[in-house]
């Protein structure tokens, strides 16, 4: 779709009006001194010319529009002066007129919503059966009850039903859920979706203009051209300078009786502190935010994310990782963990499923040596099995037996609660254990909201594909004002309508399921980073770094900018509000004045350029050795996380009676005196009083240091029970339930205590990206 303001056709000419506007008023400063007068007012003359004409035509789009907007007075001033003969007041005017509308041209171009990778990634062709064969046809000729063969990594051509056999999909193109999806026979599958298994066959049950993902497109196409072009700052402070100068203009030419006298009011009332401050301001901002890793795609959309009340969000990619990570590996009693993962991803690592690869990152983390499997199968739907070493593995659904062990009821259980999907691991044909996963909440969600609250958005909805449970808890944590789950593209686009009847809005997603509410919004903001290409396409803004704090860092640019913006304007105009006075009274005749009025602009850039640096109050200074404890203790952090599951095992382990807990009670309690406590005491002693100057005091870490002292109180009355076990030579009865209350006490109490720590304060650490901006 292209760019509709009627004035788009000008912005490749305005930098080329600039330069010859700016050469020729620099060439007639030259021959003016020469002595070659003529010469000199009749390139300033030129000049007034060359200006005034597209001045005209800005003019007329701009009443066609409804808008008598600051090129009205512009229009005026540039006939004026050539009608008076003050050409040089001409020329410095057309020069004001020209670098501005350049500024905002640059500030205010917006991508083309054309859209290119949804179009892109729509199949053209489809297989279709043909009696005891498979031809392939383009898409456009699949109709209704044709028998459709879909190849693995395909994708599906058009809305149709599974036949006889059931498949395997990525359905993330339409819900954004990284997680595949099984689909049994007789089951509705969408266009969209790839298939992320084996081969299998569809009946189709629309034509592709009719199905699914065409009606992504769509909407899409739809959304992005009901958005109405941008009304500039300049133009709306505008509305009311324009009337005051039109009138004290009359009056100051009708009291002298000098025409001269109301083109001198005219001269000095040409607002280059609209037509250049606001724009010089926006352009900063827009050149601050790149810097920050924010693409912002014209001040038309910078200006609106400085005006946002209501703020949008897919889950997916976005608050969420968008990519499932291990969150516990569990093994049946007698087994090391340890060992089983590391079986387990051996045979992971020739499987292109997404949990492979999470359970495989998991175990290279945790510096487990794999070895290369030989006989791997892998089946759809079921999972992946090899050998490793002497051990045959599979792992991937649980297979059915005639009962199911305790400990994995209480894995099945947890997974529940948890909203987490596990991969069940089989050795020798002995379930062995499951590994948990879980699309976990980015680190700066939690803190990037509360800072979007800070800088004004009133409300934070979720809009996801996602279930209700995943869903409800994300919300939960991040204390979101409403959440809507089992969100389709059309629901989406639906919300995003309604919510901008009301405020100004804005969406962020990641995902082709989301381009189209991201042209719906007003401004429409793309994890450009690991979202698709067909979001950025549709967005406003992207965010070209994988973080979602950047969208605080774009809001407090937008707002910071904006704040520049209009402090200019409203400066330069009541500098020019004086001007006009004197003016009127037949203090400051056309060429003068045009001099003053050059020096009101330059005062109101000069201001303007202060977006650049953006907004002192929102800086936090941080030092170096800061930054680096801080790096150290992030990473000391991811280590000791893998540990945590220690306390759980102990715990599961003592509660199911199983001789070996008091050997996991030990390796629990060597893990919190050797690397745990001595980490704690560490912060405590270098980190915390290093963050007190960049927080604003102590206090700002006190509770931290209260849970370190319950960590260390939990830890020591461990401690006592394996003394006291120790002994005796054996738990006593009475040990148990206080043992178990402190286990998962202390389980719990570490989880909760490592978020806080990495939302609160490991996040500032990331903030380095933005002191080298500033210093730039």
């Amino acid at each position: 779709m292209a760019e509709t303001h009627p004035t788009a056709r000008w912005w490749r000419a305005e930098p080329m009006l600039l330069a010859l506007t700016a050469a020729g008023l620099l060439l007639g400063l030259a021959l003016w001194p020469l002595g070659l007068r003529a010469a000199a007012t009749g390139c300033w003359l030129a000049v007034t010319v060359i200006a005034l004409v597209p001045a005209v035509w800005w003019m007329v789009a701009a009443l066609r529009r409804g808008q008598a907007g600051v090129d009205l007075i512009a229009v005026l001033a540039l006939a004026g002066t050539a009608l008076v003969h003050e050409y040089l007041a001409g020329a410095l005017i057309a020069v004001m007129l020209t670098g501005g509308r350049a500024l905002d041209a640059a500030a205010r171009r917006r991508a083309t919503r054309d859209l290119r990778a949804l179009l892109e990634r729509a199949p053209r062709t489809a297989r279709r059966r043909a009696g005891d064969g498979v031809v392939v046809v383009p898409v456009d000729e699949v109709v209704p009850d044709d028998v459709l063969v879909v190849a693995p990594g395909e994708t599906v051509p058009v809305d149709g039903r599974l036949l006889d056999t059931g498949a395997v999909l990525d359905e993330s193109a339409l819900t954004g859920e990284p997680l595949q999806v099984e689909r049994a026979a007789g089951e509705p599958v969408r266009s969209g979706v790839v298939n992320a298994g084996g081969s299998f066959l569809i009946r189709a049950g629309a034509t592709a203009a009719a199905s699914t993902y065409a009606g992504i497109v769509r909407l899409a196409r739809e959304a992005g051209a009901e958005n109405a072009p941008v009304v500039r700052l300049a133009d709306r402070y505008a509305a009311w300078f324009l009337p005051v100068t039109l009138i004290v203009a009359t009056v100051a030419g009708l009291a002298a009786g000098s025409f001269t006298r109301a083109v001198a009011v005219l001269v000095v009332a040409t607002p280059c502190p609209l037509l250049l401050a606001a724009p010089v301001a926006i352009v900063s901002g827009l050149s601050r935010a790149s810097r920050l890793g924010v693409v912002i795609r014209g001040g038309g959309a910078l200006e609106n994310l400085g005006r946002a009340r209501t703020l949008m969000m897919d889950k997916t990619g976005t608050l969420t990782a968008g990519a499932p990570a291990v969150v516990d590996v569990v093994a049946a009693p007698g087994r090391d963990t340890a060992d089983v993962l590391r079986l387990a991803a051996s045979v992971e690592k020739l499987s292109p499923h997404v949990l492979a690869a999470a359970i495989v990152t998991e175990a290279l983390a945790r510096g487990l040596p794999l070895v290369l499997p030989t006989g791997i199968t892998e089946s759809p739907g079921s999972g992946v099995s090899g050998e490793v070493g002497s051990h045959r593995v599979q792992v991937g659904k649980r297979p059915v037996t005639q009962s199911v062990p305790a400990w994995a009821r209480a894995v099945e259980a947890r997974a529940r609660l948890d909203t987490a999907a596990i991969a069940w691991i089989v050795i020798d044909d002995e379930p062995a254990g499951a590994v948990l996963l879980h699309d976990p909440l980015r680190r700066q969600a939690p803190r990037t909201m509360r800072r979007l609250r800070d800088a004004g958005i009133d409300r934070l909805v979720m809009l996801t594909g996602d279930r209700w449970e995943p869903a409800r808890e994300v919300a939960a944590v991040l204390g979101l004002d409403e959440v809507r789950a089992e969100q389709s593209p059309a629901d989406k686009v639906t919300a995003v309508r309604a919510e901008r009847e009301r405020a100004v809005t804005v969406m962020v997603g990641d995902g082709v399921n989301d381009a189209p509410a991201l042209a719906a919004a007003t401004v429409g903001v793309a994890m450009g980073a690991r979202g698709s290409s067909a979001s950025s396409e549709a967005a406003d803004i992207v965010l070209t770094t994988d973080r979602l704090d950047r969208l605080a860092d774009a809001m407090d640019t937008a707002r910071w900018a904006r704040r520049i913006a209009v402090q200019s304007a409203v400066a330069g105009m009541a500098l020019s509000l004086l001007a006009m006075i004197a003016a009127a009274a037949g203090l400051l005749p056309p060429a003068p004045g045009a001099l003053l009025q050059e020096g009101i602009d330059v005062a109101v850039i000069l201001n303007a350029l202060r977006a650049l640096r953006g907004d002192p109050a929102g800086r936090h200074p941080m030092a170096d050795t800061t930054r680096r404890l801080l790096d150290r203790f992030r990473a000391e952090h991811d280590s000791l996380r893998e540990l945590l599951a220690l306390l759980r095992t102990a715990a599961d382990r003592l509660a199911a009676d199983d001789p070996a807990a008091l050997a996991a009670i030990e390796r629990a309690h060597t893990f919190l005196v050797g690397d745990l406590l001595p980490h704690e005491r560490a912060e405590e002693q270098l980190l915390y009083p290093a963050l007190a100057a960049p927080l604003g005091g102590p206090e700002a870490t006190a509770t931290m240091s209260r849970a370190h002292a319950e960590i260390q109180r939990l830890s020591a009355r461990i401690g006592a029970h394996l003394d006291r076990a120790h002994a005796e030579g054996t738990l006593a009865g009475d040990q148990t339930d206080d043992l178990l209350a402190c286990l998962y006490g202390l389980h719990t109490l570490l989880r909760l205590h490592f978020l806080q720590e990495e939302e609160n304060y490991f996040t500032l650490g990331a903030a380095a990206p933005v002191a080298a901006a500033e210093r730039r």
